[in-house]
């Protein structure tokens, strides 16, 4: 049996159906990836399976004896001793231990009430195996690294959420909760949070991650959110896309047949009865049902639509940076003699972890805060910021405020457009951009971000942490747009897969205050790294052998005489056409791509197959043809 089941769950929050008749099992030692656009309602699902919401109908059942638990989005800004918020996830456990500490001190000062109520509080310790209790809180703490004594308010947000995650671990949970674990999180963290979660015999898993590589490194299979209904794909995210855009290509082909022949029933309702005078009452029937289906058929939500502002050129010279360094009072330097030269057209990443100077960096190279060393600052530059704290946004002010701050109208690359039409663009409807800020997700906030920021004419776009809280969807968009900008980047982020494919060179903080830089994105350093051993050669003798088999020349295929060639290529052809029109007929809902992903890869690549020998048999026939009128 399942750990958890849902079974044709409904859930709305007065708008469309953010579950419409869901249906999803997750059993033991699965590790799932929930994944889907902003605002689909995968931290709502979530809510649901720990039961902390319920459903408008249908049923979400927990296999009996199964503990969950579950490491929320946000981290906690409170104080207080790790030990004792550790501690709290034992739940009655821990009041009772901590209630017979704050007596047993009380009584040490004479408190005779409080030595009576330590005896009561001993009994209750042994009903709920309360002794054992610091015993785990002090193990599970020296597993994650983590001082029992450390006020909670002193950890940095990688700290933090080690804290939590050891709070949710510490009842040894069958099922743990995971909400976007890595955000905020700096990258020797999130390698860490990695491979702690790898090395956890029989822990079963779901969680909502934007992180690919994060979800590329840990998910046995992904469960995508789309429009009310969840899709299974086996596999981790490379699998998906791949599972994924065949899926699609099979859903648009079925709605181009419906819509089509929707059409074609409109046409017939309109010519058909004033021709004839009479009615057809099943083909009219049947064509009620077609209005109803197409008006019920949820459409793809729209995908983001990016592009920077055209500026002047910046000159050749960017920064040329000598020397600099950056020291708060009489502490050590933050950042030491660091010296770069940056170009026009670099797309540069800044990786380290938290608390490394990497934001003050910017802020100097920009002229923010005081430095030594120098700055000589090129040409022409006209600076977009992203700001990682989002001080650019009012949380008071509605979307539309925040962007066009007042106007109806806003400049796009010379042309006017209204506020509301360029508001789509990012996936906001009219109603949505009147809503105060305040109100929006973290995503929504973030797309407010880039929807100002990409309004601003710029050649130096910087960038500090973007990608936190945007959906994978958004993500390879924004890749998309940043890859097509022809000014110069400056990008900190800790989204591995992300830096792969943006930046063209790496600055890497050693955290104490030194920079080094190395060619490429994030795994272009790992190699490059003086720890790392030199590049395996071996990939260089294997493209040398597939270079030389590529030049063996393939044998030819034998043929058939002409004229029977050209008796036969007919038949032949038309069996293709037959076979083709039952694959696509099992392809045609995608249901198949859900229930046997593998069995409609195959038929996939099966469709592509007979397409090429549809084209070669067709050029032979054409050419046999033509020999035959010469």
């Amino acid at each position: 049996m399942a750990y958890i089941t849902l079974r044709d769950v409904q859930l709305a929050f007065g708008g469309p159906s953010l579950l419409d008749g869901a249906n999803f099992n997750l059993e033991r030692g699965e590790r799932v990836c929930l994944i889907g656009r902003n605002g689909e309602g995968k931290s709502t699902l979530l809510k649901l399976i720990e039961g902390s919401l319920l459903p408008d109908r249908g049923e979400v059942a927990i296999q009996n004896g199964i503990t969950i638990s579950m490491l929320a989005q946000d981290v906690p800004m409170d104080s207080g001793k790790v030990a004792d918020i550790v501690a709290d996830g034992a739940g009655e456990a821990a009041t009772v231990l901590r209630a017979y500490h704050e007596a047993s001190d009380a009584c040490v000062l004479g408190d005779m009430d409080a030595c009576d109520r330590m005896g009561e509080l001993q009994h209750k310790l042994d009903q709920v195996d309360g002794w054992a209790l610091e015993t785990k809180v002090n193990s599970i703490l020296s597993k994650m690294g983590l001082d029992p004594d450390a006020d909670l308010a002193d950890l940095s947000g990688g700290r933090k959420r080690r804290v939590l995650l050891a709070r949710a671990l510490l009842t040894q949970p069958d099922v743990l909760l995971l909400d976007e674990p890595t955000n905020h999180l700096d990258v020797e963290s999130i390698e860490w949070l990695e491979k702690f979660l790898l090395d956890q015999n029989n822990l079963t898993l779901l969680f909502i991650s934007h992180d690919r590589s994060f979800v590329d490194s840990i998910a046995t299979r992904i469960v995508e959110l789309d429009r009310g209904t969840l899709r299974s794909y086996e596999g981790n995210y490379t699998r998906y896309l791949e599972l994924k855009a065949m899926q699609m290509e099979a859903e648009e082909k079925q709605n181009a047949l419906f819509d089509k022949r929707l059409a074609e029933e409109e046409v017939w309702i309109r010519q058909g009865i004033k021709a004839r005078r009479t009615r057809n009452e099943g083909r009219v029937r049947a064509l009620k049902d077609l209005r109803e289906e197409s008006k019920a058929r949820r459409s793809q939500q729209g995908k983001v639509s990016m592009a920077t502002q055209d500026a002047n050129r910046s000159g050749k010279l960017v920064f040329d940076i000598e020397h600099l360094s950056v020291a708060f009072g009489d502490q050590e330097p933050i950042i030491k003699d660091f010296s770069a030269l940056v170009l026009r057209g670099d797309r540069i990443g800044l990786v380290g972890d938290n608390g490394v100077g990497k934001t003050t960096l910017i802020k100097a190279i920009l002229g923010e805060i005081e430095h030594g060393g120098t700055v000589k600052t090129g040409t022409q530059l006209e600076v977009a910021y992203f700001d990682q704290l989002r001080n650019a946004l009012d949380l008071e002010k509605s979307v539309k405020d925040n962007i066009s701050e007042g106007t109806d109208f806003v400049d796009v690359n010379g042309g006017r457009r209204h506020i509301y039409s360029y508001l789509q663009d990012f996936l906001f409807s009219p109603e949505r951009a009147r809503t105060p800020v305040k109100a929006l997700s973290g995503g929504e906030r973030n797309r407010i971000l880039l929807a100002k920021l990409l309004l601003k004419p710029s050649n130096l776009i910087v960038m500090d942490e973007p990608t936190n809280d945007l959906d994978m969807v958004t993500l390879e968009l924004l890749e998309e747009m940043l890859g097509g900008y022809k000014g110069t980047l400056l990008l900190i982020s800790h989204d591995r897969a992300f830096m792969d494919n943006v930046v063209t060179s790496t600055w890497v903080f050693d955290g104490k205050g030194h920079i080094d830089e190395y060619i490429g994105g994030y795994q272009d350093y790992l190699e490059q790294r003086p720890d790392q051993t030199a590049v395996d050669q071996k990939s260089d003798v294997k493209k040398a052998l597939a270079k030389a088999e590529a030049a063996v020349p393939k044998k030819a295929k034998l043929s058939y005489k002409d004229q029977r060639a050209l008796e036969q290529l007919p038949a032949e052809m038309e069996a293709l056409e037959t076979e083709q029109a039952s694959l696509n007929e099992k392809l045609a809902d995608g249901s198949l791509f859900v229930s046997d992903a593998d069995t409609a890869a195959k038929i996939s690549a099966r469709l592509a197959e007979i397409d090429e020998l549809l084209l070669e048999k067709l050029e032979r026939w054409e050419a046999l043809e033509n020999l035959t009128k010469g």
